[in-house]
């Protein structure tokens, strides 16, 4: 089994920084793509950033270059560095992992359970 924990949500004001972790253990013989999403209420879950494993991050165009993504393979965890924070980014935010837990097993996409992040104005 693996499990994606996640931390370092809160609140903070507008124009304030975050820096969100997400960590994956368990059962794990390789990460593809870790990623990070986030779900605001009434609306759909969409993507924030993605890191594949060798290859550049992505990011959406909301992002608009306040955020970054980064990743520590050799502690299989995944960072999101949020800054000058707008309302608009308040949501619960959700990381994913790409993991193949086995030689023999393919590949699976597992989720944290979200971290909210809330920003006053």
């Amino acid at each position: 089994q693996v499990q994606l924990v996640e931390s370092g949500g809160g609140l903070v004001e507008v124009g304030g920084s975050l820096r969100l972790s997400c960590a994956a253990s368990g059962s794990i013989f390789s990460i593809g793509a870790m990623g990070w999403y986030r779900q605001a209420p009434g609306k759909q879950r969409e993507l924030v950033a993605t890191f594949p494993s060798g290859g550049r991050a992505n990011y959406a165009d909301f992002v608009q270059g306040r955020f970054i993504i980064s990743r520590d393979n050799a502690k299989n965890t995944v960072y999101l560095q949020m800054n000058t924070l707008k309302p608009e980014d308040a949501a619960v935010y959700y990381c994913n992992a790409l993991v193949v837990p086995t030689p023999q097993s393919p590949p699976y996409v597992y989720w944290g359970q979200g971290t909210q992040v809330t920003v006053s104005s």
